[in-house]
């Protein structure tokens, strides 16, 4: 199975999220953090993540004559490099955005699931923005988010942090003008809303 297979499932991306930060888990931790999956589905993918490389054993013992193993995620193999997402095909973007999507939903509805669920206390965003950019303003913003966000990837678990999943989703939806003049309705001159 190659990188693309491997990482393009939305029970594997689950599992790839819940050992983010340097968590070593077992697959039963696993299985307690991704309950609307069955036992036997977390056990298999997480077999598959580990014979891919994603995942290595972190720590072995014998627990009641099982050997129970405890993961770690191995960061170097837990993405899609430049040259896969190149060599990607519309219908591999297709399912990796449709895998995404699913990755999503599951998690949020499992968030709401909680008794401790509150989106307005925990800052929960799903708006979305419709902006007009150039190439060059395209890459700055989109610079700009790495910036936000790279720091943070390598945090670890403590009783300050609470994990939250942040899913930038970018495409295009519509070509450039054809257009020459300028349209005082298309430049707006409202004031943007927060980003969530």
């Amino acid at each position: 199975m190659d990188a693309f297979e491997l990482l393009a499932h939305p029970v594997r991306l689950r599992v790839i999220h819940a050992m983010r930060g340097g968590r070593e888990l077992t697959t039963a931790d696993l299985c307690d953090r991704i309950r609307d999956v069955s036992k036997a589905t977390v056990y298999r993918h997480v077999d598959l993540l580990a014979a891919g490389g994603v995942l290595e054993v972190a720590l072995e013992r014998r627990v009641r004559g099982a050997v129970e193993r405890r993961y770690r995620l191995r960061r170097d193999r837990a993405g899609i490099n430049t040259d896969t997402a190149n060599s990607l095909s519309l219908d591999d973007h297709r399912s990796a955005f449709a895998a995404a999507l699913a990755v999503l939903t599951a998690e949020f509805t499992a968030y709401l699931d909680r008794d401790t669920a509150d989106p307005v206390a925990d800052q929960v965003g799903y708006r979305q923005h419709a902006v007009w950019l150039s190439p060059g303003e395209l890459r700055g913003m989109i610079d700009g988010m790495r910036e936000a966000i790279a720091p943070h990837l390598a945090n670890e678990p403590s009783p300050d942090r609470t994990q939250y999943l942040i899913s930038p989703i970018l495409f295009p939806v519509e070509a450039p003008p054809t257009g020459t003049g300028t349209d005082d309705t298309a430049t707006g001159s409202q004031s943007p809303e927060p980003c969530s």
